[in-house]
């Protein structure tokens, strides 16, 4: 049984967002995804001051099993990302809601956020 955060929005493709206090957002793998991976391997991040398409790829992360890519949960412009990931990919199986974050952005349009399931709908996604 995976980890499913309340505070969190899920996206279909297995992104979390975390709307945080300044009007960022952080945005990272889920526990089902990084399960479903394995052990993660290598992760691809975008640069910062990338804008961001919602639906849109941005990254790949890369396991012992597959390579998958990262989708955008929201659009909008990527203001940090998590440079430990390039020394300590395996953030991502270890903590995927914590040091295993992947960027943080500005939204363009915060009302994507509110098309993004909750976690009573994520979890019945992957249920």
């Amino acid at each position: 049984m995976s980890t499913v955060p309340d505070a969190l929005r899920y996206a279909k493709s297995h992104e979390w967002l975390r709307p945080e206090a300044d009007a960022t957002a952080t945005v990272g793998i889920t526990d089902y995804a990084q399960a479903s991976l394995g052990d993660i391997t290598y992760v691809q991040l975008p640069k910062v001051g990338a804008v961001l398409r919602q639906g849109a790829p941005f990254g790949v992360v890369e396991s012992v099993k597959a390579a998958s890519d990262v989708y955008a949960p929201v659009g909008g412009t990527v203001v940090a990302v998590n440079t430990a990931l390039d020394g300590a990919p395996e953030a991502l199986n270890r903590d995927p809601y914590g040091e295993g974050w992947i960027l943080r952005l500005k939204p363009s349009d915060p009302a994507e956020a509110g098309a993004l399931m909750d976690a009573a709908a994520y979890t019945a996604l992957t249920a």
